[in-house]
C-alpha cells in the first residue's frame, strides 16, 4: 500500500460522513416497475483477472452486485465492505469487482498487482474482472453496456459517475438498483436487498 493509499484508507470514514452530510452524489436508482431486460443478463461473459472466462449464467438464482473498483480512490476502503457484504450474504449474493482506470488514473496497476493489493489490504476474495472500461465510450465493457443502456437492461441509462458505483441484479437476471459511490456497501440501502 502506498502512502497515499494508506491516507485514503484512514480518512475513508470522514469522506463517507461528509458525503452523506452534504448529500453529495448519494443516489439510489430503482427499477420501480420491475421492467424486464431486453437482452438477457445471463448471456454476458467477462474475463476474470487471471484471464479465465466467466459466464453470468453460472449465477442464476443468486443476486449479483457489480462494482467498478479502483485501488487509489477515496472510496477504496469499500473493497473491505464489499467483502464483508459478500460474507454476510454468501448464500444469496455474488460480488464482482470490475477494476477500471476511467476516473483520474486511480487504477494504474496490472491485473496481478490489483488482485494482490485487494487481497493483502482488504482481504478480498470476491471475483475480480480484468481491468476494463466502464463508462460510455468505445472501450466500455459489454457488462457495463448492459448495465447502462436501457435497450439492453430495460430501464437504466446511468453510467458510473465515479469509482465504486454499484449495480444490483436479482436472482432472475433483472437489474433492480444502482447505487452511487457514496452509498456504503454495508448500508441498509443495499443490505435490505441482499437477502
Amino acid at each position: 500500500m502506498t502512502f497515499r493509499q494508506s491516507i485514503l484508507k484512514t480518512i475513508y470514514p470522514a469522506v463517507m460522513g461528509v458525503s452523506n452530510l452534504l448529500g453529495l452524489k448519494v443516489s439510489v436508482n430503482k427499477n420501480k416497475e420491475n421492467i424486464q431486460p431486453v437482452q438477457s443478463f445471463y448471456n454476458l461473459k467477462f474475463a476474470d483477472n487471471s484471464d479465465k472466462e466467466v459466464c453470468m449464467s453460472r449465477f442464476k438464482g443468486k443476486k449479483v452486485l457489480l462494482v467498478n473498483t479502483a485501488s487509489d480512490c477515496g472510496f477504496t476502503a469499500q473493497l473491505g465492505e464489499l467483502q464483508q457484504l459478500q460474507n454476510l450474504y454468501k448464500n444469496n449474493l455474488v460480488v464482482i469487482g470490475f477494476p477500471s482506470n476511467d476516473f483520474k488514473n486511480q487504477e494504474q496497476g496490472t491485473d496481478n498487482e490489483i488482485e494482490t493489493f485487494c487481497k493483502v489490504n482488504y482481504g478480498v476474495d470476491f471475483l475480480l474482472a480484468k481491468k476494463t472500461g466502464v463508462i460510455k465510450n468505445p472501450l466500455q465493457h459489454d457488462v457495463f453496456k448492459w448495465l447502462t443502456f436501457s435497450n439492453k437492461n430495460g430501464w437504466n441509462e446511468e453510467e458510473p459517475g465515479w469509482n465504486f458505483t454499484k449495480y444490483l441484479v436479482n436472482e432472475q437476471g433483472v437489474l433492480t438498483h444502482s447505487f452511487s459511490s457514496s452509498v456504503s456497501p454495508l448500508s441498509k440501502k443495499i443490505r435490505q436487498h441482499c437477502n
